[in-house]
């Protein structure tokens, strides 16, 4: 699946030799081809290929398994994820680079490239109703909106294992007591841990933060319909919408209710108004979602 043909007039065998990992072959190939590291695109490439090795492994990759690999850069990861899985479908935005990742990814006949803005890619389209995991090295700034895109999807990816900020990876696996949306918005899809903390020096260029390998074992079920979901995370908004405040307090200002109202609700669920948001369980905030649709009717 190709939305644009790209063809190269240089010899193959010179991109399957050249080794994307070293800095200096990266170099050299970016310059070739009169390219630099975009900042506006997040281009940080890996060049630690132990890094790469444990992102791999991480994947749990079957001889079957179809990946979908979003912002695929050279295509560093996207060869090594070749190597094991039946398909790949490597997405990448900026033209230029989507044109050189044709020629190092040319030698895996079971890659297909995609141009796209990751946002705006329907994976039904792609896979149908087919499983298929979702592995990536996500731009900073396209993290939290790539999770909810994916996971809220008609056909969410089984497993996901995404290079991240370090910071943000603590957030999404905190416990109650420090959640917040983006870890309810992914715990609620499925179950996440960080596989390794991951030092800036591994990416050409260098960020000004570290990383980490988080992976995501999404839940075959979730527990509300779509429809049901969005009432709910409306719900968690709500709660989130002045942290600093006790949970009865940014309920009644978030939901535009009366405050005995939502006392009675919380009351209800047995828990404590007094409370903040950050502290309440996804199940907590599920009981609470329940009842609040019951007395709504």
């Amino acid at each position: 699946m190709t939305d644009s043909p790209y063809t190269s007039s240089e010899p193959q065998d010179k991109y399957n030799e050249i080794d994307l990992t070293s800095i200096q072959e990266l170099r050299n190939l970016l310059a070739a081809h009169r390219m630099r590291p975009l900042k506006s695109f997040g281009q940080n490439f890996l060049v630690d290929r132990s890094v790469l090795e444990n992102i791999v492994e991480a994947a749990a990759i079957e001889p079957d398994d179809e990946i979908l690999e979003v912002g695929s850069g050279t295509g560093v990861l996207t060869r090594e994820l070749a190597k094991q899985a039946s398909r790949v479908v490597a997405v990448e935005l900026e033209r230029d680079m989507l044109s050189l990742l044709k020629n190092t990814t040319a030698a895996f006949p079971n890659v297909e490239l995609v141009a796209r803005n990751l946002l705006f890619l329907d994976p039904v389209e792609i896979f149908a109703q087919a499983p298929y995991k979702l592995v990536a090295n996500l731009p900073y700034y396209i993290t939290a909106p790539t999770f909810r895109h994916f996971l809220e999807s008609a056909n969410p990816p089984r497993l996901i294992v995404v290079m991240v900020q370090a910071e943000v990876a603590q957030r999404i696996i905190a416990e109650p007591g420090s959640l917040s949306v983006l870890a309810l918005s992914v715990q609620f899809y499925g179950q996440p841990r960080i596989i390794a903390r991951v030092p800036a020096r591994a990416f050409y260029p260098a960020p000004k933060v570290d990383s980490a390998i988080l992976r995501v074992d999404v839940n075959p079920h979730t527990p509300l319909l779509p429809l049901e979901r969005e009432k709910f995370f409306r719900l968690v908004h709500a709660g989130f919408s002045e942290k600093r405040k006790q949970l009865h307090n940014s309920l009644t200002h978030g939901l535009h209710a009366k405050n005995e109202e939502v006392r009675s609700w919380l009351s209800t669920a047995t828990i404590d108004a007094s409370r903040r948001a950050e502290t309440l369980s996804i199940e907590e905030w599920l009981r609470l979602w329940r009842v609040i649709e019951t007395a709504q009717g």
